[in-house]
């Protein structure tokens, strides 16, 4: 379908240009969105009676944004989330998540300027772009975390996921050297039991050799007799 374009669209072209695209994406984004009309002679004679309008209207709105993006322009926001200690998350992190936290912060963002190539589903800092007008984008830092703490050592560059293995590693080294005494211990108690059994036989062994011999004293003494 051959359409005019009503702003600048990334990847098409200007405003004003008269571009084709597939019939799906002008019908489901670009006509609804009021981005572009169909490139008929009515079309094309309204366009050519509205441009000053339609470009003047356009370079206030990008005046705006740019105004807005200058000051959230590398803003960090943190986001709060429970994850294992993969850093892993138990869901994900949407545009609208971002959209809803930006909004908040005081920058008036929809979840369709943000853009992310998939939703953010570990912990970290993560580069989100987001776009204020068709000819202004900016940057900024999502901040993943399961506490504020954390997220003021990801902020600093620790890697809160490598801690936590560490962690995870001494604790099991810890366990080790435990279990490894407890079962120097056991093996001890083993010897020392094992030797008092010895001790209590080879007892046992003398008083019943020394029984024999005064049995045998007493036999030849009274055979002399």
């Amino acid at each position: 379908m051959e359409i005019i374009l009503l702003e600048r669209i990334e990847r098409l072209g200007q405003m004003g240009d008269v571009v084709s695209v597939k019939d799906g994406y002008a019908r489901n984004y670009l006509l609804p969105q009021k981005k572009a009309l169909r490139a008929n002679k009515a079309n094309r004679a309204q366009f050519e009676e509205q441009r000053a309008q339609l470009e003047a209207t356009n370079l206030d709105n990008q005046k705006e944004a740019q105004a807005v993006a200058e000051k959230i322009d590398g803003n960090l926001y943190i986001i709060i989330r429970q994850a294992g200690e993969s850093g892993q998350l138990y869901g994900s992190v949407s545009t609208r998540d971002i959209a809803t936290l930006m909004t908040e912060g005081g920058a008036s963002i929809s979840r369709n300027q943000v853009v992310l190539e998939r939703p953010i589903k570990l912990l970290g800092l993560h580069d989100v772009r987001v776009v204020l007008h068709p000819e202004v984008s900016l940057g900024v830092v999502v901040n993943v975390a399961r506490t504020e703490e954390e997220a003021e050592r990801q902020a600093r560059g620790e890697d809160v996921t490598a801690d936590q293995f560490d962690e995870d590693e001494d604790a099991l080294a810890t366990k080790g050297v435990f279990e490894d005494e407890e079962r120097a211990k056991e093996a001890a108690q083993e010897l020392a039991e094992d030797a008092s059994d010895d001790s209590q036989e080879e007892a046992v062994s003398d008083d019943v050799a020394s029984d024999e011999v005064s049995a045998e004293d007493e036999t030849e003494a009274k055979d002399e007799a």
